[in-house]
């Protein structure tokens, strides 16, 4: 077997699909390379070469330890390649970013032969991935009175680094490319169905706009018409980015309209440029600030008001929008970056001031947020080792004091980990570093994070960070090759760095997928957590938490740290009393309806955090409340509860944390052991009085506040995505929300799905009863549609079996997953009957298994995004209701949507939610 020749077949391969060499990450086939650029003679001497110079991917991978060893060769002269020059060598070094490269260069740096000395620090100045190992090699060296490693740290205090770099260009042209009208879910810009293929970035660029050649045609046509423009990627009439952080999907963007940032590392782009009438959803404007984009709100069209001030409506009682300026397809605009304006030729036509900040400008500068992250720690090290004060250099990060005005609970959670600020009483709006307790990732996106990982030369994660998990719940439903080529090597890579990790690299644990929401939401057990997780539905019912993206992530397991201004919240409370008959779903829902009804259709959760008042509900059953707020558009949500409820809620966590340990997933630091006792010391606080539960002061300040009236939720609310509206921009939204009699008991349901994060184990237990009422009802059950089951995790399966309910969904189900023989591929039908599926994602992902095209699915999940959980046929469009348990398992059963009459009745005795808002004062 040769190695190199295997690395041939695969680029002819790749030829075939339109793709160049894949980069090279592995040591294996580098060293193989190396031996021939070696060999003056040898006949793929010059292709090595290129490979060599132009193909391999830098940071902590293998094959960027293999080149900076043979960089080094050539730099002392102990290997002579007349093609690679040590000043050539030094210039490949400093495209390397840290890790092995790094290594190297203190070597020389540190070193005998002073004039290889110099070249070296000249290079280490431009560097900021460095690490306690690195950094403390220079201390020691500053200390023995080494002048070179001076001179280093002292251009490190002065963040030269970051100073030296060119400013961002004062104007910036950019033609339009409007992707679509309405909300742009990051589906479009990278499928979930095309997750395995998210570490290949070009392959997976091929992906772009859903695999639609003519779109992507369009695109390039542009740029080859203004080669001297930058493409802004719109959404028109709705919010760009919604659904997720999707770093892959910046990264599209990126590769087909950014700017290449290094010649000599293919394919990773940056400083895209995206906007939307309604801006960015919250979690994709941090991924595009990761990349050191730009994101604009462009509020292009606005509500037509009439001589009072009030909204003009249409007959249906919607806003008639007018539009104030056009950015139809090929519309050249400039971005003035000083002024910070848009402007049409010599015309202002907006405001653009909040894209440009001065620590988004500073991203801009320093090609992405974490050479800026990196840099400060770094600067703040050289400081202190040489004993000065260090210079300004970054901007101040913004504080906003007011006196005499309390916090809300997202306020209180970040002046409590913040870190380097004045030590003043901090509100909304400011800029804060914030040490991360509890960061999650998952299996579609963990390649990713792992290679940002090795690309910013982190080997384990910070000690700052409590706990971590990596799971692989969004490739669960299918055990396919692509998972298999896949997965092991994450959990491995992940194991490795210092997470808790679904399956055990080691084999010593049976491969767990549970959905990462659920274990996150058990694992954080501190109410003042901040909780960074790789997904949109990272929203626990303790403590802050952010979905982000995979390098996002990745920074947070490398540094513990994660930098953001203090959100605005939205005060949301609770009147009246909640129907019997009535599922928490339907508060959730409500929750979204009532509140755009009192405020004229604005959402006002979108980009802020949403703090609920939810007082009585334990976390399994407050989480379906905190993880819809992605769908309302919030950036965060926090649960406040009484004392006596989150005493339940950590004690069911401490439990299901032990099972973790007893299943041998604990690893050497004994992580899991040390989030127990975190949790039994957090109970004797809360019983003792020590520290109450986290509320918000009296009187605090909310963007807004909003009354949930429980008397007005009379029947089951759907969320449909309206698929055929006459209005393209209002379809697909998470907005539009309708009672069950809207349908009238008569819509066609083709597919059922009880799944996803938006589920737990009450939901099962209700699924069990409602099937033994059915059949007490007419005799037996029948399905006039299929159900699919999706337990969230393997905890919950265990404790249906020992509490009986397990063995009744199976006697009604025709299919039970088998771990000891897990599906080798995806569905491609199913029958009229409940299957009862692997706990994980399954449907809502969209990445393995969907209903046929064309179906209309009423489902728990959280998606109703085009093409998500089902593509459109040639005939119709396919739809993705989403509802609660009780609706969905009705509507499987009769094949259609039920009448408020038959709801009742099969439901008639099942203790559907408990909740009643609270009595007590949830606030300080």
């Amino acid at each position: 077997m040769n190695i190199y020749n295997d690395y041939l077949k695969q680029i002819e391969n790749r030829k075939e699909q339109g793709l160049h060499p894949q980069p090279i990450d592995g040591a294996e086939l580098l060293s193989k390379i190396i031996e021939q650029i070696k060999d003056i003679d040898n006949t793929e001497r010059e292709e090595s070469l290129n490979f060599f110079i132009y193909n391999v991917l830098p940071g902590t991978t293998s094959a960027a330890g293999v080149k900076a060893k043979f960089l080094k060769e050539i730099i002392l002269g102990e290997s002579v390649v007349k093609e690679i020059t040590p000043a050539f060598a030094f210039e490949q070094l400093s495209h390397m970013k840290g890790g092995p490269s790094v290594e190297v260069l203190l070597d020389i740096a540190l070193g005998t032969d002073a004039d290889l000395a110099k070249s070296a620090s000249d290079v280490l100045k431009t560097q900021v991935f460095l690490y306690e190992a690195d950094t403390a090699r220079l201390e020691e060296a500053l200390k023995s009175g080494n002048s070179v490693a001076k001179d280093i740290i002292e251009s490190y205090a002065k963040a030269e680094f970051f100073t030296k770099l060119p400013e961002i260009d004062e104007k910036i042209d950019v033609v339009t490319y409007v992707a679509g009208v309405g909300d742009i879910s990051t589906d479009l810009l990278s499928p979930g169905g095309d997750a395995h293929s998210r570490s290949d970035r070009e392959l997976h660029g091929q992906c772009m706009f859903e695999h639609n050649k003519d779109m992507q045609n369009e695109l390039l046509a542009l740029k080859k018409q203004y080669p001297d423009k930058r493409v802004m990627l719109i959404a028109e009439k709705g919010t760009m980015g919604v659904g997720s952080s999707r770093m892959s999907g910046v990264n599209n963007v990126a590769l087909w309209t950014g700017v290449p940032f290094s010649k000599y590392v293919p394919f990773i782009n940056f400083a895209p440029v995206i906007a939307g009438t309604n801006g960015i959803a919250p979690i994709f404007l941090t991924t595009v600030g990761v990349t050191g984009g730009i994101g604009l709100d462009l509020k292009n069209w606005v509500q037509q008001k009439d001589a009072e001030g009030n909204t003009v409506r249409d007959e249906d009682g919607e806003p008639i929008l007018k539009e104030t300026y056009s950015v139809a397809t090929g519309t050249i605009l400039t971005i003035n970056t000083k002024e910070k304006k848009l402007y049409n030729g010599d015309k202002e036509l907006k405001d653009i001031s909040a894209a440009f900040t001065p620590q988004k400008m500073e991203f801009m500068k320093a090609g992405g947020s974490y050479a800026v992250v990196f840099g400060k720690k770094l600067q703040t090290f050289a400081a202190k080792a040489l004993g000065v004060e260090a210079p300004q250099v970054y901007a101040t990060s913004k504080e906003i004091t007011i006196e005499g005005q309390g916090l809300t609970a997202v306020e209180k959670i970040f002046n409590k980990n913040a870190v380097g600020t004045s030590g003043a009483i901090l509100h909304a709006g400011s800029y804060v570093r914030a040490e991360v307790n509890i960061v999650g990732s998952q299996d579609t996106t963990g390649l990713m994070t792992s290679q940002e990982l090795e690309m910013m030369a982190a080997t384990v994660i910070s000690p700052i960070v409590d706990g971590a998990y990596q799971s692989g719940c969004h490739t669960a439903s299918v055990w396919d090759d692509k998972s298999k080529a896949n997965i092991p090597r994450l959990m491995s890579f992940m194991n490795d760095f210092g997470l808790i990790t679904g399956r055990d690299p080691k084999g010593n644990y049976f491969p767990m997928t549970d959905v990462i929401h659920k274990v996150l939401n058990d694992i954080t057990v501190g109410d003042w957590d901040i909780i960074i997780g790789g997904d949109s539905h990272t929203r626990m019912s303790k403590g802050v938490a952010f979905g982000a993206d995979s390098g996002t992530v990745a920074l947070a397991l490398a540094t513990g740290e994660a930098s953001m201004p203090i959100p605005e919240s939205v005060k949301v409370t609770f009147k009246g009393q909640m129907k019997a008959y009535m599922d928490f779903r339907d508060v959730v829902h409500a929750t979204q309806s009532q509140m755009l009804k009192q405020f004229g259709g604005e959402n006002v959760f979108q980009g802020r955090v949403i703090e609920v008042h939810i007082g009585t509900l334990t976390a399994d059953e407050a989480f379906t409340f905190t993880d819809w707020t992605a769908e309302m558009k919030a950036k965060a949500s926090i649960c406040i509860s009484e004392d006596d409820t989150l005493i339940e809620s950590l004690e069911i966590a401490k439990g299901r944390i032990q099972i973790m340990i007893e299943k041998g997933m604990d690893n050497a630091k004994q992580v899991l052991k040390g989030l127990v006792d975190k949790a039994e010391t957090r109970i004797i606080e809360l019983k003792t009085g020590m520290k109450p539960s986290l509320r918000p002061d009296a009187n605090a300040k909310y963007h807004a506040e909003v009354i949930i009236d429980l008397d007005e939720i009379v029947e089951p609310m759907i969320a449909d995505p309206d698929v055929n509206n006459d209005d393209v921009s209002k379809r697909y939204t998470h907005d539009n929300i309708r009672p069950l009699s809207y349908y009238g008991g008569t819509k066609k349901v083709d597919l059922g799905f009880v799944g996803s994060c938006m589920v737990h184990k009450g939901d099962m237990k209700i699924l069990a009863q409602m099937l033994k009422n059915v059949e007490a009802q007419y005799g037996k059950v029948e399905f006039k549609a299929p159900l699919i089951v999706a337990p969230p995790t393997y905890n919950i399966v265990d404790e249906l079996k020992a509490e009986g309910d397990w063995e009744v969904l199976v006697r009604y189900s025709g299919f039970e997953f088998d771990d000891n023989a897990p599906k080798g591929e995806a569905r491609t039908g199913y029958e009229n009957m409940l299957y009862l599926e692997r706990p994980g994602c399954n449907l809502c992902m969209g990445n393995q298994e969907k209903a046929a095209p064309g179906d209309t699915v009423m489902a728990t999940s959280t998606r109703l995004f085009q093409g998500r959980v089902v593509k459109d046929s040639g005939e119709k469009k396919g739809e993705s209701l989403l509802s609660s348990t009780p609706v969905v398992v009705l509507s499987t059963i009769l094949g259609r949507t039920p009448t408020m009459a038959e709801y009742e009745a099969a439901v008639d005795g099942i203790v559907l939610t408990k909740f009643k808002p609270s009595t007590k004062q949830l606030v300080r």
